[in-house]
């Protein structure tokens, strides 16, 4: 199986991958964020019962690579996003 290839971009869909792929997408994603220059990244997750939502909040909590994260405004896709804010190295 070929890996599939993500554009590093500060908006990250879920909706193509399993639910056993997202801890170490995030972590590589975030990484690969940070080396970009992108610390502000919106995470889709979609709305459906919830349950990714919450696996993807649970991440977050514990991700060394996360300044801070909250549910995205309607306009962005409400609370089938979420914001992600990373920290920036010191310079």
């Amino acid at each position: 199986m070929e890996p599939i290839i993500v554009p590093i971009e500060d908006v990250l869909d879920l909706h193509t991958f399993s639910p056993k792929e997202i801890p170490d997408l995030l972590d590589d994603y975030f990484a690969a964020c940070i080396e970009s220059d992108i610390f502000s990244v919106r995470v889709i997750h979609g709305k459906g019962k919830g349950i990714l939502k919450k696996r993807v909040h649970g991440l977050l909590k514990k991700n060394p690579l996360v300044q801070s994260f909250k549910n995205a405004p309607p306009e962005v896709g409400g609370w089938g996003a979420t914001l992600v804010e990373l920290k920036q190295a010191p310079e």
